[in-house]
């Protein structure tokens, strides 16, 4: 398994403008070939900031390449340059891959 988490220090004012903005997006991962499952998770927050992730988990790194280089990823991140006011930093990507998995 392949995971991905992008983490994002979202304006304390405007953490409901992004989870509406995640809840209505099509992020066309479905259609992907690998994909397993994605979770928006909500963190602590900061006096100026609530701290957001993103996991998605894959099938294998390859996979999760594959999906950054198709066309349902050009097409989930068309509008991500508009959600910018969002933000007080870029978010930050972090990949993992299983050492250990028990179940």
């Amino acid at each position: 398994m392949y995971l991905t988490m992008n983490r994002f220090k979202v304006k304390a004012d405007k953490a409901a403008a992004f989870e509406d903005l995640w809840m209505k997006r099509d992020s066309h991962l479905k259609s992907v070939p690998g994909f397993i499952s994605f979770h928006l998770m909500r963190g602590p927050e900061g006096s100026d900031h609530v701290l957001y992730a993103s996991h998605t988990t894959w099938e294998s790194r390859a996979a999760f390449e594959g999906w950054t280089r198709s066309e349902a990823f050009r097409a989930a991140h068309k509008d991500a340059g508009g959600s910018r006011v969002l933000y007080l930093e870029p978010p930050h990507l972090e990949v993992f891959e299983t050492v250990q998995e028990l179940r």
